[in-house]
């Protein structure tokens, strides 16, 4: 391929401990996974519209007017804090469209982030990004890699470095990686409505591993290309036909 654009999102987060050191992991609003995946189409002008479509829909109906997360909705579609109404809405819109989604998702296992990791957070996403992106790059000859930009600075400067880490790591796992070209954007997810499919792609695989609830994980499955659950590390399965190998 000669351009491929990547829009990335995460999903879950990356925090281990509170104050004082203490072990969070599970504990209410605090996930015991953390993800990073990619979308990619080849017709983004298609899949763009009918979410940009759907949002003005939805938006004008009296039913959801009243519906406190409405408030959120009107600025983007999330699907951690949309009603069930627009959550449904925009799955079957997803549905219709042409898309493909990897996803590298990692178990926040204390053990691993004390040993290998050096209880460092950046090193977290470093794993993350370069298990994402440095099997991938190499496939076209122009990579844009958009990810969602966060209200929290510091945490936006983490993901963009282990973005740029991912990048070194694909550059110096292959000769001819001077060929291909990298550029990193950023967008809020209002203004980018494949960043908010991204976001529902991310959340469906999450709520498997954080819930063992595959039903939107199922109902999107034909374009979930990959998941690789990261410390999973007898569990891997990449493409071809889809089965949820991980223990839930």
């Amino acid at each position: 391929m000669s351009t491929v654009t990547s829009y990335v999102d995460e999903t879950g987060d990356p925090n281990f401990y509170a104050k004082g050191r203490k072990l969070i992991v599970g504990t209410e609003g605090c996930s015991r996974t953390f993800g990073l995946g990619f979308l990619r189409t080849a017709d983004p002008h298609t899949l763009r519209q009918r979410l940009s479509d759907l949002h003005s829909t939805l938006l004008a109906d009296r039913y959801l007017a009243a519906v406190p997360s409405m408030k959120k909705t009107r600025m983007a579609f999330h699907a951690k804090d949309g009603c069930p109404e627009v959550r449904k809405a925009v799955f079957q819109c997803l549905d219709g469209c042409d898309f493909s989604v990897h996803v590298v998702i990692a178990r926040k296992l204390e053990s691993i982030f004390v040993s290998t990791l050096r209880q460092s957070q950046d090193a977290f996403y470093d794993d993350l990004t370069s298990g994402l992106f440095e099997r991938q790059l190499h496939l076209a000859t122009r990579n844009t890699i958009m990810f969602a930009m966060r209200g929290d600075k510091a945490k936006q400067h983490v993901l963009r470095s282990a973005v740029e880490a991912g990048i070194a790591s694909f550059r110096n796992k292959y000769p001819n990686a001077g060929l291909t070209t990298v550029e990193v954007q950023t967008a809020y997810a209002g203004e980018e409505p494949l960043l908010q499919a991204a976001d529902y792609a991310l959340w469906a695989v999450q709520r498997a591993f954080e819930r063992g609830e595959m039903r939107y994980f199922e109902f999107l499955s034909s374009k979930i290309e990959l998941v690789w659950g990261i410390y999973d590390f007898a569990k891997v399965k990449a493409g071809g036909h889809w089965r949820f190998p991980l223990d839930l």
